[in-house]
């Protein structure tokens, strides 16, 4: 495993990071804290670009749990089929849709674990919401995070929970906030998994990674 970069590197990175994008934002589309949840949800093994079409339309009629509940679950289903596995996703919509308006009183609710319990719901899209919706500093560590964390020495990890670990305890306070967005598209278009982009990188000089030639 790569060992982790010093503190001295990773302030340069993060501040590098920060030098060419101070307010990164997530590519997925949504209207409040209810259609960003959705959207996370849905976008487990899709992509944003394909949430975000199916999404649009959607949203504009069922941007609340009550909407969504009253759409029902063939009428979302006709919304998010280009969507992979979309029926088991629109079950688990409406589920979490009827939850949140029973249990929560139609709000999303802002704690790890309370989101976590609801159906479709797992440590990554409730770390999405919390961070780019309640403004808190957890980590969403999806495959292209987990990649630059190992190959650069970032936040080297066996797993996804060990990575997220490594960036929360290594990455600068300051830094936080912004730290998975920041990773996640540096690995989604520098750092890409066959070919990275090593000759237009940012922080080569400060990358453990070293090129490959054929």
């Amino acid at each position: 495993m790569t060992r982790q970069l010093p503190y001295a590197a990773m302030k340069d990175i993060f501040a590098r990071f920060h030098a060419l994008d101070a307010e990164p934002k997530g590519e997925l589309e949504h209207l409040n804290a209810y259609t960003l949840l959705v959207a996370v949800a849905l976008s487990a093994q899709a992509t944003d670009v394909g949430v975000n079409r199916a999404t649009r339309a959607l949203f504009q009629i069922a941007d609340t749990p009550e909407k969504m509940l009253a759409l029902g679950e063939e009428a979302l289903i006709d919304h998010i089929k280009t969507i992979g596995l979309f029926r088991n996703k629109a079950k688990n919509v409406i589920k979490l849709s009827r939850i949140l308006v029973e249990e929560y009183g139609g709000e999303v609710p802002s704690s790890r674990a309370a989101l976590q319990s609801l159906p479709g719901v797992g440590r990554k899209t409730a770390n999405v919401v919390l961070n780019m919706w309640f403004r808190q500093p957890s980590q969403a560590v999806d495959t292209h995070i987990f990649r630059l964390g190992n190959r650069s020495g970032i936040a080297p990890g066996k797993d996804e929970t060990a990575v997220e670990r490594a960036i929360e305890d290594n990455v600068p306070a300051e830094f936080q906030l912004h730290a998975h967005h920041w990773m996640i598209l540096h690995g989604r278009y520098i750092c890409v998994a066959r070919k990275p982009k090593c000759g237009i990188c940012p922080i080569r000089d400060l990358c453990l990674y070293e090129e490959k030639t054929e």
